[in-house]
């Protein structure tokens, strides 16, 4: 899908279906799946070169920013799906010339249509190709943080209900415990996916501020740095929750060792306290001959007699070790 916005007096307006060549007023240009006939219409009209689906996957920096016939090209991370048990880190090429922005993407992330909505309420912030880019970048960036907002809040309930204590003795807590470790590790994966998409979008940043090809205005220049200088707080933040997703694991499968460890301990204490009156037991079923026990009157009831003292004296002794 080709769609071009023109700035109006209430925010972006959005051209659709876009005319054959594309208007000098149009501001942005956003390529959404674009069609491989989209793709060399805009490269045509534009005099640029769209990168394939394939060459946005690429990782090396110089694949991902660089400039070329006085234009950046540049590749970002984007979360996507946040909402869903599956998010997913899509690639976002953002393409700047000295008067439009050029945006490829196979992904509809909640931050672009943010970013319309937000055009509308002030249109004075989506006036020019550079302005159109702070704006998207701004919006992205403040769709990360509340991501890394909602994964640390949700840390820090897994957390109040690891540490503490059972609410009955008994209970399924080594069960209780593997959902948590499920829960853990789906904030992890969202976590790092969010501190790629940071990492990618301060290489970004910094891309554009020292760029000599493409004329900024000074007060784009300013928003750009506000955002390095966030980007940088949050990847601090991601390292930091990064840290705490590693611990909270480890501590929940201490604790779920713990609890098995409880389970076996049972089991051992129990074998060792009916061992003496399985001996016991098993020397008064041996079948000799002469056993003078068994001619005796009281002979059964001292059988019983010492199986039940032979009992009572392990679990007396673990009991007062605190072993049960």
């Amino acid at each position: 899908m080709l769609n071009c916005f023109v700035p109006g007096t209430q925010g972006l307006d959005r051209l659709d279906p876009p005319p054959a060549d594309i208007p000098e007023q149009c501001v942005w240009v956003d390529l959404l799946e674009p069609t491989l006939a989209e793709e060399r219409a805009v490269e045509r009209l534009l005099k640029i070169d769209v990168p394939s689906r394939e060459e946005m996957r690429e990782i090396e920096t110089s694949n991902r920013l660089y400039e070329e016939n006085g234009t950046l090209y540049m590749t970002a991370t984007v979360v996507t799906k946040i909402d869903t048990d599956r998010p997913e880190s899509a690639a976002i090429t953002f393409i700047l010339s000295h008067n439009r922005l050029i945006t490829n993407r196979y992904v509809d992330p909640l931050p672009f249509r943010r970013f319309v909505a937000y055009s509308e309420r002030h249109p004075g912030a989506a006036t020019s190709a550079p302005g159109v880019l702070a704006g998207l970048l701004e919006s992205v960036i403040e769709r990360t943080a509340d991501v890394l907002e909602r994964v640390g809040a949700g840390l820090d309930d897994l957390s109040a209900g690891v540490f503490a204590a059972p609410a009955a003795k008994g209970a399924p807590r080594a069960r209780d415990l593997r959902g948590v470790m499920e829960r853990i590790g789906r904030d992890g994966d969202l976590t790092s996916k969010a501190r790629e998409s940071l990492v990618t979008l301060g290489r970004q940043l910094t891309f554009i501020q020292q760029s000599s090809t493409v004329q900024i205005p000074k007060e784009q220049l300013a928003r750009f740095r506000s955002m390095s200088r966030d980007v940088l707080a949050l990847s601090d933040h991601a390292s930091f929750l990064a840290n705490k997703s590693s611990f909270m694991l480890q501590a929940t499968l201490g604790l779920i060792n713990i609890e098995q460890n409880n389970i076996i301990k049972i089991f051992s204490v129990a074998a060792a306290v009916f061992l003496p009156p399985t001996l016991i037991a098993s020397i008064y079923g041996m079948n000799f001959h002469f056993m003078p026990e068994l001619d005796w009157h009281y002979g059964y009831w001292l059988a019983l007699g010492f199986i039940l003292i032979s009992a009572l004296l392990p679990y007396y002794f673990f009991r007062r070790r605190g072993w049960l």
